[in-house]
């Protein structure tokens, strides 16, 4: 923590909180002026990372944590997936890197992927849609 800077990481999962918190650190306080809201059209309702509507037949790999993306193993290997791939129950999909672990992710239903939609190294939050998939 202190080689990034972090004062306080948190992780919340099914069955897991998990809050670290440096000692010794004073908080910086930043203040801005504030600044009126943006109108947003009356139609037009602002959409929430993974509150997108569902589509029938379509499932969605999502991530189970707060990390970075990496759609292979290494950058000389190929992807685990592909578009147009099948995947299985329990195949892994990708890896997500968190505080230097790598944390491989396996897919939860069978399928087709139809979209990857993360690109590699992108950071991910947790409940983010990482895939695409047809249900089979």
């Amino acid at each position: 923590m202190k080689r990034s800077d972090l004062t306080e990481f948190s992780v919340e999962e099914e069955n897991l909180k998990l809050k670290i918190r440096r000692q010794g650190t004073i908080p910086k306080v930043v203040t801005t002026a504030p600044v009126a809201p943006a109108a947003i059209p009356a139609a037009a309702a602002p959409v929430v990372p993974g509150s997108e509507p569902e589509e029938a037949g379509v499932t969605y790999i999502k991530s189970p944590m707060v990390g970075t993306f990496y759609g292979a193993s290494s950058p000389d290997t190929p992807a685990f997936v592909d578009v147009k791939q099948q995947v299985k129950e329990g195949s892994i999909v990708c890896i997500i890197e968190a505080m230097k672990i790598m944390n491989e992710i396996q897919a939860e239903t069978s399928g087709t992927v139809i979209e990857i939609l993360v690109e590699n190294g992108q950071p991910v939050e947790y409940g983010q849609r990482l895939f695409k998939l047809k249900s089979s």
